[in-house]
């Protein structure tokens, strides 16, 4: 199936899209108050504002651990082996609904709003953006498939531990932003005294676009790899969520915009209604 969609639209363009939104265009849910994402609770799993690292509850020591590893290990040494390793696609052969079913067995570490199973995560999301998009199948399909690259922790896929595989994503070879979560944990990883990679660029330039940037390694870029390389009819709008959703420090901070491409810009749009 190959799928033609229009680009998102910014907040001063709601009313007009919602005055002429036949045929197949984009069209904001008319229960959101901003084009920031989907409605969703104001409290988490824990009675809790979302993503507050600093509440204290039962997992706030499981997740600062986990970032810590994270920030330690994550290098460009390292995602450039784990990027040639899985982009082969080498591991295993199943359809998405048997990707699921794995995930039934996964409890992210780094969220801090969840400790269910991964396959509710996904299921609600998909049913979300259905409900407010019924008309952008691809849409759909995006949010069932956007966090399947977590199957990594699976021994199946290799075991990943789970450092390597879930967590916000943030640019390797160039500073660590301040916006990152937990950030007085990358002083342990070796790139951030690696005078070539602990500048604003790094081994950049900027405006050279998300695709010349190298991410931390884990299951966004493990499912982009899958999609890209099987061929997807998914529109490029799809494989910029996939591929940049775990991305916070972009699309929820504002951090890392110098490195961006026109063609991001717009990207970032269809990202922020997503998230």
């Amino acid at each position: 199936m190959t799928v033609n969609v229009e680009r998102a639209v910014l907040e001063t363009q709601r009313e007009e899209v919602e005055k002429n939104s036949s045929g197949a265009g984009f069209k904001m849910p008319k229960e959101l108050v901003s084009s920031d994402g989907f409605s969703k609770p104001e409290a988490n799993a824990f009675g809790n504002t979302f993503r507050d690292y600093e509440a204290e509850t039962e997992r706030k020591k499981i997740v600062e651990e986990f970032y810590r590893q994270n920030h330690i290990n994550q290098t460009v040494d390292f995602v450039k082996k784990m990027r040639e390793e899985y982009g082969k696609l080498n591991k295993v052969e199943m359809s998405i609904w048997e990707c699921c079913e794995l995930l039934n067995t996964i409890v992210d570490e780094s969220d801090p709003d969840l400790d269910e199973p991964q396959i509710q995560h996904l299921l609600q999301t998909a049913e979300a953006v259905r409900k407010d998009y019924p008309n952008e199948d691809w849409l759909h399909l995006t949010a069932l498939i956007h966090d399947l690259g977590k199957v990594l922790v699976h021994p199946s896929f290799g075991g990943l531990p789970q450092w390597a595989v879930v967590g916000d994503t943030f640019p390797v070879g160039c500073a660590f932003d301040k916006s990152n979560v937990h950030h007085k944990h990358f002083k342990e990883n070796p790139d951030n005294s690696n005078s070539a990679y602990n500048t604003k660029c790094g081994i950049y330039s900027e405006g050279c676009g998300l695709d010349n940037v190298l991410i931390s390694w884990g299951h966004d870029d493990y499912m982009y790899l899958v999609a890209k390389k099987n061929g997807t009819t998914l529109p490029p709008a799809a494989l910029f969520i996939i591929r940049f959703h775990s991305f916070y420090p972009l699309h929820n901070k504002g951090a890392y915009m110098h490195l961006l491409n026109d063609e991001d810009k717009e990207n970032l749009k269809w990202l922020h209604v997503f998230k």
